[in-house]
């Protein structure tokens, strides 16, 4: 399947300087709208509507996982998110998944700004682990230079473990996402301050690597401004669950602008 130039919506400058001092984007993951959707056969939600108005609200992008059984984002939703980012060219398109099942056929054909290589197992319930590069560096290597050469940034869903960023970086790899599901779990716990510095101390490796940092993963109102105050360099968050669950309470619009506050409010820290 080919597709029209107005398909091919890379861009390859971001909104934002990439630096913990200026404003982390916000990358809305509209999966779990599409999750919904799936359990009738009405179309709705949309998550073509749900994209727009996430957008219109302020969000600098979308995230979409279409993983091979589609039991939510589904190929074509691939497609129609792309067709509308024609419309917003300041926006950043993040597709993520497994190189090794569904996701480089999509690539090629769409070229987001960015993919993200995700390990996850075709029946996992969601992604729960990165990539352990002692292992995986070798088959991924070649994939991410593919990526590159059809111009599409490229980053690595990692653990917070600080030695493995020298090789994301050696193979390719231009960002890294750290899996923030253990900060989330020990944010209300004894275990706090030792789980952030793991990512504190993740963060400055990748960054004295060359790379810059995503982050995603159970991130919420009440756990990101903390995150992002203390962990240097985010450049974006990808947010889907806590940010759609809220959106059914607030609605779209009100609950991209929370996040985007608690974004803001990290920024001031930073600048105070």
């Amino acid at each position: 399947m080919a597709l029209s130039n107005r398909f091919l919506i890379n861009q390859p400058t971001s909104v934002y300087p990439m630096n913990s001092k200026n404003r982390t984007q916000l990358s809305v993951n509209v999966n779990k709208v599409a999750l919904l959707r799936n359990t009738r056969h009405l179309g709705i939600p949309s998550v073509v509507r749900a994209s727009r108005l996430c957008l219109s609200a302020g969000a600098n992008g979308i995230t979409v996982h279409p993983r091979p059984d589609e039991r939510h984002i589904r190929r074509h939703d691939v497609f129609e998110i792309a067709e509308l980012l024609t419309d917003w060219p300041e926006a950043e398109y993040n597709i993520e998944g497994n190189p090794f099942h569904n996701l480089m056929e999509l690539l090629r054909l769409v070229r987001p700004c960015q993919a993200t290589f995700v390990p996850d197992s075709q029946s996992q319930a969601t992604s729960d682990h990165g990539w352990n590069l002692v292992e995986d560096a070798v088959r991924l290597e070649p994939l991410i230079r593919e990526c590159r050469e059809l111009g599409v940034r490229v980053s690595l869903f990692m653990d917070p473990i600080p030695e493995q960023m020298f090789m994301a970086k050696k193979i390719g790899a231009e960002r890294i996402e750290l899996y923030t599901e253990t900060w989330a779990s020990a944010f209300d716990t004894s275990a706090r301050a030792a789980t952030l510095s793991r990512f504190v101390a993740t963060a400055r490796a990748a960054i004295d690597s060359g790379l810059e940092v995503n982050a995603g993963h159970d991130l919420n109102q009440e756990n990101l401004t903390p995150f992002l105050t203390a962990v240097p360099g985010v450049a974006e968050v990808s947010i889907g669950h806590a940010l759609i669950a809220d959106a059914l309470e607030m609605g779209y619009g009100d609950t991209v602008r929370a996040y985007l506050d608690c974004i803001r409010a990290a920024c001031h820290s930073l600048e105070e």
